[in-house]
């Protein structure tokens, strides 16, 4: 199709899509919202206070997703690629400012996710009280596992852990979370108006660590199909 008959100046990308549990249809990934500082061990190990505050929100592209099983590659400006184990919310409906009780009906699904972090680049602009964009929001930044419908699972609870090589590096209990999944949602809905297709991170707990080229990671979360993919 030329670019005459569709109106454009050339022809637009193709839409992020996650995989879904149990089917064939794909989710179309609109944008992508993370959360930090979700975990009060996480916090302290970053050197922050524990305190439950505002949730601090950053994004991602909505191309920054990997597919379950797809390799990572290393991403350039950076000798600190960490990983941070997460879970994901992916929204079905749309709302603005609106409740705990009223975001829950917005939420199509769960996945785990992985938001990998140039942590160099981040340290560096906290210190320059700067935005985290190159440290959050680069390609390849958001390796995702298939979404379970919430038809199918009402809400995971458990523990979320991940691996590097077999070797534990992160193990807790999503009751650790400072601010559950409903209340996230809310309070994003002050911030913007969220639409079907959006992600959220919920944050990671206590173990981020380092990963280096050919290192595989497993992910899990109990009710969840894992996510896994090896660093190229």
């Amino acid at each position: 199709m030329s670019t005459q008959q569709t109106g454009f100046a050339f022809l637009p990308p193709s839409v992020a899509t996650a995989s879904i549990r149990g089917g064939s249809a794909r989710f179309p990934v609109r944008r992508i919202f993370c959360v930090g500082r979700n975990y009060a061990a996480h916090v302290k190990e970053m050197g922050g206070d524990a305190a439950r505050e505002t949730p601090i929100f950053f994004t991602k592209p909505a191309d920054a997703i990997v597919r379950d099983g797809g390799d990572v590659p290393y991403p350039p400006a950076t000798r600190e690629l960490h990983h941070e184990v997460e879970l994901v919310i992916a929204l079905g409906g749309e709302g603005h400012d609106l409740t705990p009780q009223d975001a829950e009906r917005l939420i199509w699904g769960w996945a785990v996710g992985v938001d990998l972090t140039r942590r160099d680049l981040q340290n560096a602009a906290k210190k320059a009280g700067a935005p985290w964009d190159t440290a959050k929001a680069f390609d390849a930044s958001a390796p995702l596992g298939p979404i379970t419908r919430r038809a199918d699972l009402l809400q995971p609870k458990g523990r979320i852990t991940l691996t590097v090589n077999g070797d534990t590096r992160q193990d807790a209990d999503l009751s650790d979370m400072i601010w559950s999944p409903d209340e996230i949602v809310a309070e994003a809905s002050k911030l913007w108006t969220l639409s079907r297709g959006d992600l959220i991170f919920t944050g990671t707990p206590e173990g981020v660590g380092p990963l280096n080229r050919g290192e595989k990671v497993h992910c899990r979360i109990e009710g969840l199909e894992p996510l896994d993919f090896t660093v190229v």
